[in-house]
Parts: C-alpha cells; sequence; structure tokens
C-alpha cells in the first residue's frame, strides 16, 4: 500500500492548523506514506521547518531517505479550496511571487485571491481543486487555463456530507473530464490534537469553543490516517493519483541558490580586488603609523578566505550601508561575529581591533562554516528607518525585505487565549495572571496557576492543563525581525514570498532567521541600539560646548584608571550594558581595571557562566585567590588564558571540544548551533557523550565536565561570545567616559533618547544631580521640545541642564513648536499671550500649568490651571462679558510632589522619602549615605521608591531591588525564600521598607542590604504614580 498526502497545513497556517510542521513529516513517514505536501494557506512559512526535519531525519533513518516533500500552498475563494503545487524550480518561484501579489495587496495577515488571478499568475504549477459546486463562473476558464494540470480534490470525513462530496466530486469529473485525486485534507498530525484544533478555531472567531460549534470540525479525521484506512476510505483509483502527482514533483528546496546583489562593485571592476582596495585603504586610517606585519598577515589570511568561499558581495553589502550611515552622520558599529574580523575593522564596519582582543576569525567565517558570515550593524535608533529606506531605494521591494520572526504562545499569552476559548471569566483570569510570580515559579507552574480561582469547573481546568503545555510554542503570527534584512541579485520573491508587515512601509518575508541560515540565505542585520542615539547627541552637545568637532574618536585611547574607578563603584546609572542590578553587584567584585576587564564584566553576568558555575572560580582567580594557572589540561592552557583558567566566553567553550575532546569542525560547528537544545536525544546526544567520554579519557575530573554542560545549557539560554562583548564593552566605556568627563551633556543626551536603559527620566535625573549636574525645571520662557543645556555661572563648563517641553504630559508637540516659534527674546509676560497663541488648546494649556511649567508668568499652578480652563470657555463664548477670578490656595509640600510626578514624571527639587521622612513615618530607616558609613553586619531599616526589580536566571534565584531616597539609591537582595514568602508585597510595591543585614564589599565603596522582611508603604502615597522599570 501507497499513498502521498497532497493536502495538508500546518501550525503555520495560523490557528488553523493543530501540529508543528516537523511533527507531520515524523508521523507521514511512520504511517509510511511515500511523501507529504506542506500547503499552507497562502504561505510557504513552515515549509524549510519540514524540509529540515526531513534532512535531519535522512541522516538518521534509512526509512526515511526516499520520503518526498512537496511544497505548496492553499487558497480559499467562495468555500471552494484551491492548492497548487511546486513540481519543479520554476513552478517554485512562480508561486512565491503569486502568494506576494495576494499578500500584497492586502493588510498583514491577510490575502486577496480569485480563480481568475490562478488562471493570470499560474503557468507552470499543478492545481487541487475542492470545489463548492458544480455552478460557478469561473470554472469553464479555469478547466481551459489547468488542462492536464487539474484535479479534482476527494475529501472525506466519514461524515454525513461525505455522500454529497462524492456526488459533486463525481459530477464535475464527468462534465469536465477532470482526474481526481484523495487527500485527508490534513491539519493535525494525529487525532489527539482535534481538541486543541478545535481551541485554536475558537481563539480565531474570538469566541468561547461552546459558542461556536456548527464552526468546528465534526470529528478528527482530517489527520494523517493510516495506510489501511485510506484504502478503505477511497477508491485505489484517487490513491493512485496521488502517486502520479507526486512522480511530477521534483523541486527541493536545497535546490535554491542564492546570489549576491551586484550593485556594490562598480561596473568593470573584480569584487575581489575591490574588496582588497578598499581594506588596504581602511587598514593605512586605521594604523597611520604603518601597519603591523601580524595585522598584514591576518588581513591576507581574511581576505584569501573569503575570495575562496567566494564572500566578496558580502562584505561589500555591509560595507555599503555601514557607508551610507557615515556619509548620512548615522553613528553605527558592528558588533557580533563581525568583531572577530580585521578586514570589518578596515572596512569601518566595527571599532574593536581584533588583534587587542585576540578574537579568532575562525569564529566568524571559515572554511568549515558552510554558510555565510553574520554580521550585525547597530544604528543610532532614533535614525536606523533612514537606513532602512536607502535599502528599499537601492534594491527595490521586489529584491529587499526584512526577516520574519515567528510569534510564539507563551504562558501569559497562552493561558489569556486559551482561557477564552474555554469560556473562564476573563477578568478572573487576569488578577490570576497579574498576581502570579512568574519568575519564581518552577517545572510544575501550570498546576500552580491552573487553579480553581481560575474555574469551579472541574471539567474545563482538566482541559485547560491538558491542552497548555500543547498550545505553548505554537506560533500565532509572523511578525518583523528587529533588523534582518534579505537582499538579493534577482527577485527575491521568486525565493519567498513577501508580505505586508504591520508598520507602514515595511515588507516581511515568510521565513524567519532559521530558515534562512538553513538555505543559506544572506541575512544583514540593521539593527537599533538606542546608547548610540545617545552618544551621537552627546558628543554633538560636547561640540556646542567646547567649539570643537568631538566624536567618540576623540576619547583618548589610553585606559582610564578614573573612569574605571567609577565603574568598580558600580556608580553606572545609564552607562551601557553594566547599569542593571545584577551587574552592579559584579562591578565592585571583579573590579575592572582595563578595556579587557570589561570584556569579561559584560559577559560574565550571564546564564552561561552562571550556570556552569564560572563566576566564583573566576574571581578567586583573578584575586590571586587560587592559582590562575590551573586548568584541566596543559593544551588548554592558551584557550583559558586570559580568562584565569576558566572559560566564560563560547569560543572557549567550543576551543575545548575541538582541542581537548578532539571534535572536528564540523561536530564544533554543529555544537554552536545547538547550544540552546543541548538536551535534545539524538546528534547532540551524541555530541555530549563525545565531550564527556573524550574529556574524562584526558584526565579531567568530571565534576569539571559536568560544569561545563551546564554552561553550555546556559549559553543556549542567552550566552556572549567573546567578540559579542568585546564590542559592547567599548560603548560601555565610552558611556562611561562622557558621563564622567561631561555628566551634564550625557545626562541630556540619555533624556533625549528616551525610552532606553533600566532608568526612567527621574532616576536619571537623580543620578546626575548627585553628581553635581545643575537641573531647571520646564519653563514657557526657556524650554525647548527636547531637553537641552543653557549657559549657567555654577558650572561654566557645561552650563545648566534646562528640562524640555517633551517631558510634559498631555503637551502635543504641535503645541510646544508654537510657543517656541512665537516666544520673543523678551519671553512671554502673561498668561493671555500664551492663551491666544495659534495651534494650542486647552488641554496643552492645562498641561503646562500642571507641569508649573508657567510658573515664570507668576500665581501658583492651582491658580493657572483654573485661568486655563476658564478663560478659554470665557473667552471663546462670553468675550464681552466680565471675566470672574477666583483665587485659590498654593499647593502643599505633598501636593507639589503629586502634581510634578504625575505631569512630568519628574521631582526635581524634593522627594516621597524626604515628606515620609518629616512626617516621621519612616523612623527607623538608614538613608542612603548613611547606609554607607555603617559596618557590615548591622540589622537595619531602609525604605525608598522602587526603582527596579531585576531577577537573572541563575540558581540561587536572587531579585536584585533598587530603591531610591533622597539621598541615592539603596541595593536589595532578596533571596528565593523570602522572595516566595512576601511574593505579593516584592512584586506590586512601589514604595517599600526593607529590614535586613548590611553587606559590603571589601574596600566598603559599594553597599547592599541582605532583606529579611519587607513591608509595602505603598499606602502612604497612594497618589504617587511611580511606576518601577521591573525585569528588563
Amino acid at each position: 500500500m501507497s499513498f502521498v498526502e497532497l493536502h495538508c497545513i500546518s501550525n503555520y497556517s495560523f490557528l488553523k492548523g493543530a501540529s508543528h510542521p516537523e511533527e507531520l513529516v515524523r508521523q507521514a513517514i511512520a504511517q509510511g506514506y511515500e511523501g507529504l505536501a506542506i500547503t499552507d494557506e497562502c504561505s510557504v512559512a513552515g515549509a524549510v521547518k519540514a524540509w529540515r526535519e526531513l534532512r535531519r531525519l535522512r541522516q538518521e533513518a534509512p526509512e526515511a531517505s526516499a520520503f518526498k516533500l512537496i511544497i505548496g500552498s492553499e487558497f480559499h475563494y467562495e468555500g471552494n479550496c484551491f492548492v497548487v503545487l511546486a513540481p519543479h524550480k520554476k513552478a517554485y518561484g512562480e508561486l512565491c511571487r503569486f502568494i506576494t501579489d495576494c499578500r500584497r495587496k492586502a493588510d498583514k495577515g491577510d490575502y486577496q485571491f480569485s480563480p481568475d488571478a490562478l488562471n493570470e499568475n499560474i503557468k507552470q504549477g499543478l492545481l487541487l481543486w475542492r470545489p463548492k459546486q458544480s455552478d460557478q463562473e469561473f470554472i469553464p476558464a479555469l478547466t481551459k487555463i489547468f488542462s492536464g494540470r487539474l484535479w479534482l480534490l476527494l475529501e472525506l470525513s466519514l461524515s454525513e456530507e461525505d455522500d454529497s462530496e462524492r456526488e459533486l466530486i463525481q459530477t464535475l469529473s464527468s462534465a469536465y473530464n477532470l482526474p481526481v485525486v484523495s487527500s485527508n485534507g490534513v491539519k493535525m498530525h494525529a487525532p489527539e490534537r482535534k481538541r486543541l484544533h478545535d481551541a485554536l478555531t475558537a481563539i480565531r472567531f474570538n469566541q468561547s469553543v461552546d459558542s461556536i460549534k456548527d464552526r468546528l470540525a465534526p470529528n478528527a479525521e482530517n489527520y494523517l490516517r493510516p495506510l489501511n484506512e485510506i484504502h478503505e476510505i477511497y477508491p485505489s483509483f484517487t490513491i493512485q493519483e496521488s502517486l502520479r502527482i507526486a512522480a511530477k514533483c521534483a523541486f527541493e528546496l536545497n535546490e535554491i541558490r542564492y546570489q549576491y546583489p551586484k550593485e556594490v562593485v562598480p561596473e568593470g571592476d573584480d569584487p575581489s580586488a575591490y574588496l582588497r582596495r578598499l581594506t588596504y585603504e581602511g587598514a593605512h586610517l586605521r594604523y597611520p603609523q604603518g601597519i603591523p606585519e601580524n595585522v598584514l598577515a591576518t588581513l591576507e589570511k581574511e581576505l584569501n578566505i573569503i575570495s575562496e568561499l567566494q564572500y566578496e558581495y558580502y562584505f561589500l553589502t555591509i560595507f555599503d550601508i555601514v557607508d551610507y550611515a557615515k556619509k548620512s552622520q548615522i553613528l553605527c558599529q558592528g558588533r557580533g561575529s563581525a568583531a572577530n574580523s580585521v578586514v570589518c575593522y578596515c572596512l569601518g564596519i566595527t571599532a574593536v581591533d581584533p588583534t587587542r582582543a585576540s578574537l579568532l576569525f575562525e569564529r566568524f567565517i571559515s572554511k568549515g562554516r558552510d554558510e555565510p558570515p553574520d554580521i550585525d550593524v547597530d544604528f543610532e535608533n532614533a535614525r536606523r528607518e533612514e537606513v532602512i529606506q536607502y535599502l528599499y531605494r537601492r534594491y527595490g521591494r521586489e529584491r529587499c525585505a526584512i526577516a520574519a520572526t515567528v510569534i510564539t504562545y507563551r504562558p501569559k499569552s497562552a493561558i489569556r487565549d486559551l482561557g477564552k476559548a474555554l469560556g473562564v471569566d476573563l477578568l478572573q483570569l487576569e488578577s490570576v495572571i497579574a498576581n502570579y510570580g512568574w519568575r519564581y515559579r518552577g517545572q510544575d507552574w501550570i498546576d500552580e496557576v491552573i487553579t480553581p480561582q481560575v474555574s469551579q469547573d472541574n471539567h474545563i481546568l482538566t482541559c485547560f492543563k491538558e491542552l497548555l503545555p500543547e498550545l505553548l510554542g505554537f506560533p500565532r503570527h509572523l511578525s518583523q525581525h528587529v533588523g534582518g534584512f534579505v537582499l538579493s541579485a534577482g527577485p527575491l520573491v521568486e525565493l519567498v514570498p513577501i508580505e505586508n508587515a504591520a508598520m507602514e512601509d515595511r515588507t516581511v518575508i515568510q521565513w524567519d532567521k532559521d530558515d534562512l541560515e538553513s538555505l543559506g540565505l544572506m541575512k544583514v542585520d540593521v539593527l537599533a541600539l538606542g546608547m548610540l542615539t545617545a552618544l551621537k547627541k552627546c558628543t554633538t552637545y560636547i561640540s556646542e560646548i567646547t567649539g570643537k568637532t568631538f566624536s567618540l574618536e576623540s576619547i583618548p585611547k589610553e585606559e582610564d584608571s578614573q573612569v574605571y574607578d567609577m565603574l568598580q563603584r558600580a556608580d553606572t546609572v545609564g552607562l551601557f550594558q553594566v547599569e542593571s542590578r545584577a551587574q552592579m553587584n559584579m562591578l565592585p567584585r571583579l573590579r575592572p581595571e582595563k578595556y579587557y576587564d570589561l570584556v569579561v564584566q559584560v559577559a560574565i553576568v550571564r546564564p552561561g557562566p552562571i550556570h556552569g558555575d564560572m563566576v566564583h572560580p573566576y574571581l578567586r582567580r583573578r584575586h590571586n585567590l587560587e592559582d590562575p594557572d590551573d586548568v584541566p589540561l596543559p593544551e588548554l592552557k592558551p584557550i583559558l588564558k586570559r580568562t584565569f583558567g576558566v572559560p566564560i566566553f563560547q569560543e572557549q567553550v567550543i576551543a575545548i571540544a575541538i582541542v581537548g575532546a578532539g571534535f572536528t569542525s564540523e561536530e564544533a560547528e554543529e555544537l554552536r548551533r545547538s547550544m540552546a537544545s543541548w538536551k535534545r536525544r539524538g546528534h547532540m546526544g551524541k555530541l555530549m557523550d563525545k565531550l564527556i567520554i573524550n574529556l574524562l579519557k584526558k584526565g579531567v575530573p568530571l565534576e569539571y565536565i559536568q560544569r561545563l554542560c551546564r554552561q553550555i545549557e546556559g549559553f543556549g539560554e542567552y550566552g556572549f561570545p567573546e567578540s559579542h562583548a568585546a564590542s559592547f564593552a567599548l560603548l560601555a566605556y565610552h558611556s562611561g567616559w562622557l558621563k564622567y568627563y561631561y555628566p551634564s551633556a550625557f545626562c541630556c543626551a540619555l533624556l533625549n533618547s528616551q525610552p532606553m536603559g533600566f532608568y526612567a527620566p527621574w532616576q536619571v535625573i537623580q543620578d546626575a544631580q548627585r553628581h553635581g549636574v545643575i537641573v531647571l525645571p520646564v519653563d514657557i520662557n526657556n524650554s525647548y521640545w527636547e531637553h537641552r543645556l543653557e549657559p549657567h555661572s555654577d558650572n561654566t563648563k557645561e552650563g545648566a541642564l534646562r528640562l524640555g517641553f517633551r517631558l510634559v504630559k498631555g503637551l502635543s508637540e504641535e503645541a510646544a513648536c508654537s510657543i517656541i516659534q512665537h516666544r520673543t527674546d523678551e519671553g512671554f509676560t502673561s498668561l493671555v499671550q500664551v492663551m491666544h497663541l495659534p495651534k494650542i488648546n486647552r488641554e496643552d494649556l492645562e498641561a503646562l500649568a500642571s507641569a508649573n511649567a508657567l510658573a515664570s508668568l507668576g500665581e501658583n499652578r492651582y491658580q493657572q490651571r483654573w485661568e486655563c480652563s476658564g478663560f478659554l470657555y470665557y473667552y471663546q463664548l462670553f468675550s464681552e462679558c466680565e471675566y470672574i477670578n477666583i483665587d485659590f490656595e498654593p499647593p502643599s509640600r505633598l501636593d507639589n510632589i503629586y502634581e510634578d510626578h504625575s505631569s512630568t514624571g519628574v521631582v526635581l527639587n524634593d522627594h516621597p522619602l524626604a515628606y515620609l521622612r518629616e512626617a516621621n513615618l519612616t523612623p527607623q530607616c538608614l538613608t542612603a549615605v548613611e547606609l554607607l558609613k555603617q559596618k557590615a553586619g548591622l540589622k537595619t531599616y531602609v525604605a525608598g521608591v522602587v526603582i527596579n526589580r531585576q531577577r537573572p536566571k541563575t540558581s540561587t534565584g536572587v531579585t536584585f531591588v533598587t530603591l531610591e531616597d533622597e539621598t541615592g539609591s539603596i541595593n536589595i537582595l532578596v533571596w528565593k525564600k523570602t522572595a516566595i514568602a512576601q511574593m505579593d508585597i516584592l512584586v506590586k510595591a512601589r514604595l517599600l521598607m526593607v529590614y535586613g543585614e548590611l553587606d559590603k564589599d571589601e574596600e566598603g565603596r559599594v553597599a547592599h542590604v541582605l532583606a529579611h522582611r519587607l513591608t509595602d508603604l505603598t499606602p502612604h502615597l497612594e497618589e504617587l504614580e511611580s511606576r518601577s522599570r521591573d525585569f528588563h
């Protein structure tokens, strides 16, 4: 018995298919099918996943070697279903172009289709048709144009509709002499997925399952049935037809051959020679005193490998993008594995000299890696769109699009959607989700959250618990990658369909980065980085202050001890990569003194080193408490020397596998790719066994090997290669230098680059004030839209930071621009002048009054707010009547705190804790300044506004909480046991009092409190809406 299933959708027909593409391929092979067509609706989004799984199975299971995977797509029209199959490469390109046309004519997530469009555009593909009725207008033209390429689909679901289905198919077959092929109309790989399919259908219609029973499939027959059942249900000639159609289909995805865009090489130039010329021109600029011999040797080695692998166009494409950005004065920097390349450094793509950090080019590109290299380039967040539109202009929409990101169901979204489908009360469900401490739960979290509090119906609870694990990880929809662009020499639409993104002027392909990597298609990462925007603004402000052009290149190359001293004190609010509480906790312990220390600092507070228990050994060896030369094998010394014998980076782990465990370059590459799947059985299990056995044979202690394996798991979750850390460490140092020497300009730049980082504007301003920055309030006569520096007698170097109108909540930018445009040198002298300005309304005026931005015009903010609202009313309706004035008492101190925070989010010259302290509501609490003067071990109380909470994924389960009082920041460590015991307070409190034990670093410069007991003080200031930046 043989059969090929020709109509099968996966869960990439979003909310319609109930099985992953991989599950469908595995099940079809297990059932003994000869082949399977993946035919998602107006999409090929699941095709690569299926192909990749088949490729893996062919390597492991002989029975999969002859299995045929066919690529196609289904389209629906007025009850009809049309399935287009691609028999060869030309037909595949035609199908991709057709899907693109259908998608581009509709909004994101939808498509426009008609049978006439099929007739006009599908000249090579095979067509299967499941008709709605026999007298439709399009039938004569369809049967004529698709003569010899058209089959009727017979799909029987063992329901009462089967007889009429047979009759319709027979009628059309006889009338138009059309062959008939059988199919299961597959929507799931196994009948057990029927309940999930029903739930997905309910989610799609935004209803409960009970309310849409008439729209649900009548049974679970739309699955990959066993062959014996297929032969019992369908006539043999329809089954044989499936084999004949499959025989016509020879296309496989590995036939796709990607070609790089050619525009980047001047006409008549050889790409290799052109790249070499640009590289050496850049090398002379990078090394004005002469190119060192080791750099020359490395350049030649890299250029030879690039030429041999024919990657010149790739490097030149990236160079072209970076060159455009630089000519447009857009700050950018390459990072990631590209930082390993001296060629990238000389081309100006990256800013890290690989010889300075001893980075390995092979981590970036090698003959053993059968894929194009991966270069990530960060651009100013505020100006990245200019770069994106440049790419669209240069290559056109047919040859340029953004890679997809598959949005999958995570716990919260799965609970919400599934709960709605099961008819659970949504308000109750939201309450459960909001009060659930997600980061503190273990593997049994489903049983902990799906309780009678969700529903009193035991059947619903059972279904919820059983369906939730199946739904988790299911694709929900396609979104756009954060910046991954795919460019091609020919029409990209013939490689993969392109559809509209949610953002205007954006288009996205139907494959994600893993799909692109599997097929060897070039992806250029055009990423946005807020810190680059801040750094660019900061250097611009410094240029204005000093009257001299200043850029990042102006920062001295020599290591600055004062900057590193600031880092060692964890004085890092606003700094790139080292401002989180976890990083602040590590800085005084690691105590970076030079650039490479900062590279380690950036990388060490990550799951890889933490899970592998490499952090404490590194710190002990760094501070000479252990022998830094003690390594498990002598041959590992060169690999581990710079990190004191402890593996910190991905490159080191891979090198240990090669040098210590005898991995081939291919196995090492597989290890690099599959770190996230370390626990997966199969090939990765074999790699793990080889690593363990070979290291044991060489005498490496089992405990060390186990730590290494845990580290690999952590890297799979989130870990830094050394090259990535090297690029980020440079930006971290640059931001630190600017903060230390130009704190006002740096703070101004941070505020004008919001939102970014861990801290809200108020915390950034408070930190700046503690560094001597003079901050002036928003003022109708002095502020502009953005924050800016203005001359001030108390700071002749930088001046004072004047807050801008952008901080005022409820004030439109249009109104602010009108104020600035009509403001004279003398400024406004009365509120009436402001009221009569064009493009300003009552809401704008009230927002200005609430923010006390009208203070220079006299009267208090309450009086001004009344006059703003009342004057306009009388002025517009009763202009001839006498205006009635009412005197208001000035706001109290607490009222001003409330008003400042609610209107701007910033309280400049006061603090809630100062008010509470003076009101004797926190009598036992030490201030942040007082805390630093105490000895370690003191049991004490502290209190403050909760600035952020951060819980890294560590085995100890510690939560870092930052409180702020009127004198500074207070660092709190909450251990897991305390966190679980007082979860509600920890998660919800905005004003927190902590009783605990004081702990300090060796030099006593950094303190934190180990929390024993938490108390919520929020009720004391219920009106103060100070939202913390949680878990960034």
